[in-house]
């Protein structure tokens, strides 16, 4: 059985990803929990205790979704993690990165700044080890982040260009 914390993340996540972080009420946040309102105050006892357990939900499910089980070799990683991203744009997020969704919606947070800093930090350092780029790691985050912020007005045609990019970096590395 999912433990309490993960089940409200969860449904916070679902609820700030299609409604965005002004709009969803507490009523309507718990309900998306399915949980008491009692039950999600223990656990998240603020609004912003809200944002930041979803967006930890969602920066493991991303990590996961783009990074677990890649193929071996440079072109091959490369490809794959962008195709994947593209994925993950079409199916959550379509609208760009809920992490910098959120802190523009509450610019002043540290602990929002730090989640948003942590999460590119680790995608960027899973990228390298994926693909054995290590000179290349801010040109690999350039890639996938203009990808993600790209993907709304471009779909696939963003997912193209960003492997052409990625297979002209590592063949400048090379």
């Amino acid at each position: 059985m999912v433990d309490m914390m993960s089940k409200i993340s969860v449904g916070l996540e679902r609820a700030f990803a299609a409604r965005g972080f002004a709009e969803p009420s507490v009523e309507d946040l718990r309900d998306a929990a399915g949980v008491s309102l009692r039950t999600l105050y223990k656990y998240t006892p603020s609004r912003a205790d809200m944002v930041l357990a979803a967006l930890e939900n969602r920066h493991q499910r991303y990590l996961s979704r783009v990074f677990d089980g890649l193929p071996k070799g440079t072109e091959e990683a490369i490809n794959t993690i962008l195709a994947r991203v593209g994925t993950w744009m079409a199916t959550e997020t379509s609208h760009g990165c809920l992490f910098h969704a959120a802190l523009a919606a509450d610019p002043n947070s540290g602990p929002l700044r730090g989640l948003l800093e942590r999460h590119k930090a680790e995608v960027a350092s899973k990228a390298v080890a994926a693909t054995g780029l290590v000179a290349a790691e801010t040109e690999l985050l350039v890639i996938i982040e203009g990808l993600t912020q790209s993907w709304p007005l471009r779909g696939d045609e963003a997912v193209e260009a960003a492997k052409r990019l990625g297979r002209a970096l590592g063949v400048s590395l090379e």
